[in-house]
Order: structure tokens, then sequence, then C-alpha cells
């Protein structure tokens, strides 16, 4: 049994209300601001307070301490971060201009709650991001912008922005575009901008909270580990960024509570000297070296499991 981050109350606090306070807490206070009409600014230091949580609960109660230390790439995943949040916070910018140019029908359901209406945004969005994603493991093209994020072999919050820049354009576009072609106001895209960036710091969390049940409807950390195993076929699971609505449907759901993970579990088999540069990593899908579509064949999961505690 795992007994070695309960030891304190400070440690049950985090691995118990961590998820409420960013979930519930903290897209709360994005949905009252935005609602209010309150200045951009009030949503980016919202945005400030989540990743401070993410860095602090990770050092709190970390699933691998290891994965806490810098491994050559903590310069290049701020860079990467940083470049791919501007990019969203320029497409919810851009929205009154793609609105002028392409008139939407009308049809967005402006008299439901503005919370309701964050909540339908966020799951449109999931189901767009969710077959780009699943479509980026299947189509050559697009996964050699994707593999830069299967790069990574460890996992904490800032993986989750550690993403091509035309591959989060992609993405986000599958999200959004159908959106903003109903009407999509620009105070809820505000809003799931920012829900969208406090789900990245969870779903690639360092942080061994837990979730409950919760664990098979939300795409959270436990099962987005399971999508970044290293051997080909393996990692093809839980697509989805929200939740994992679209993985049940679509039959790509896995999970088991007794698998544990090590950075050697992680990253691509078929690419195990991917470049780490954050120039390299733009450059190399342009590359004629750059596809990883060799990968090898799935190994046994038996033989990838590693022995340790359990995860739940």
């Amino acid at each position: 049994m795992d007994t070695t981050i309960t030891r304190t109350p400070v440690q049950r606090l985090a691995r118990y209300g961590y998820v409420p306070f960013m979930l519930l807490g903290l897209n709360g206070v994005a949905v009252a601001l935005a609602a209010a009409g309150a200045p951009k600014y009030w949503l980016l230091l919202v945005l400030a307070v989540a990743v401070a949580a993410s860095f602090l609960v990770e050092r709190v109660i970390p699933y691998e301490a290891a994965w806490n230390h810098d491994q050559g790439d903590s310069r290049r995943d701020r860079i990467h971060a940083a470049v791919n949040e501007t990019l969203i916070l320029v497409s919810v910018a851009a929205i009154p201009l793609l609105a002028a140019i392409v008139p939407a029908p009308g049809i967005w359901p402006r008299s439901w709650p503005f919370l309701l209406q964050v909540m339908a945004a966020i799951l449109i969005a999931d189901l767009g991001i969710t077959v780009v994603h699943l479509a980026s493991h299947k189509i050559g093209g697009l996964w050699r912008f994707h593999a830069v994020h299967h790069s990574v072999t460890r996992f904490y919050g800032l993986n989750g922005l550690m993403k091509h820049p035309l591959h989060q354009t992609i993405e986000m576009a599958a999200g959004v575009a159908p959106l903003i072609l109903i009407g999509l106001p620009v105070d809820v895209a505000s809003a799931l901008a920012l829900a969208v960036a406090i789900q990245l710091l969870l779903q690639h969390s360092n942080a061994d909270y837990r979730v409950g049940p919760a664990k098979y409807l939300l795409a959270l950390n436990e099962g987005h580990r399971f999508h970044h195993l290293k051997w080909a076929g393996i990692g093809d699971v839980n697509f989805g960024l929200f939740t994992l609505i679209w993985d049940h449907l679509f039959r790509t759901f896995s999970y088991d509570p007794n698998r544990r993970f090590a950075s050697e579990h992680l990253g691509m088999a078929a690419k195990p000297n991917y470049p780490k540069g954050y120039v390299d990593q733009l450059a190399y899908p342009f590359t004629t070296s750059g596809g990883c579509d060799t990968a090898p064949q799935p190994r046994d999961l038996a033989e990838s499991e590693p022995i340790g505690r359990p995860a739940g």
C-alpha cells in the first residue's frame, strides 16, 4: 500500500483537494470573471495561480520525485508553454475578427446561464480536439508534428503545452472553429481558453492526486500516463483532453490501477534520440528523418510493466 504521501495533513489535503481547487475553484473564478466582463488580464492572474499551484503540489505529493528535477528540458518546456499559450490567447482575441469575416448563424445558446455555455463549449471543443489527437496517431503527416509532445520522458505540468506550435494550432482549430461558426461569444471563449490551460496542467501533473471513480470520466494524469507509454500501439489510448467520454465511445479507453510508470516507460521507442532543443524540435518534423512511422511492433504489456507500488 502507498503510505508515503499521506503522512501529513498538508499532503492529504493536496492529494484530495488539488483537483477540486483547480477544476472547480480556479475555473469557477475564471467563469465568474468572464461572465462579469472583467479585463482579460485578470484571467492571466488566475492562470499564474494555477501554474504556481501545479509546481507547489508536485513537490508536496510527487508521483515520481525524479520528475521534479530538470533533465535538460526545463528551459525548452518553458518556451513551448509560452509560445503555445500565446497561440491560445491569440485565437481568443481573433474571434471578433473571424466572426466579422464569417458571420455566425446565431444559433449559439446565449440565453443559457453563462456556466452552461462554458460547459457546452468545453464538451464540443473536447470532441474536436480528441478526434484530431486520435488522427495524429494514425496519419503519418500529423504524427510527425505530434511526436514532439511524445518525446517527453518525465511527466510534469508544463508537458501539457510542450507541443509543436503547428500541431497545437491544428488541435485548437479543430476544437474552436466549430464553436466560432455557430457564434461562440468572446467571453465564453476566454473561459474556455483558461480551462484548456488548467486541464493541461492537471493532465500532465507529477502530483500523485486522487479523484476516485471520476478517473474513468475525466481525462486526468492517472489515465493520461497510459497515453505516453513508449511502445508502438500501446499508447494509442485515452486521447481526450477534458473527458474520457469520447474514448469510451471510440473504444480507446484503457486503465490499470496496478501499473506504475517511470521515465524508461515514456517517450518513443522508435526515436530514442529525438531532438531535445526547442529550435531542433520545430525543425525536425520537416526533415527526411523526422517521421516516426517506423515504430517497432507493440511489446507485451507484461514486459513493460514495472514492479512497484499500485497507482490506486
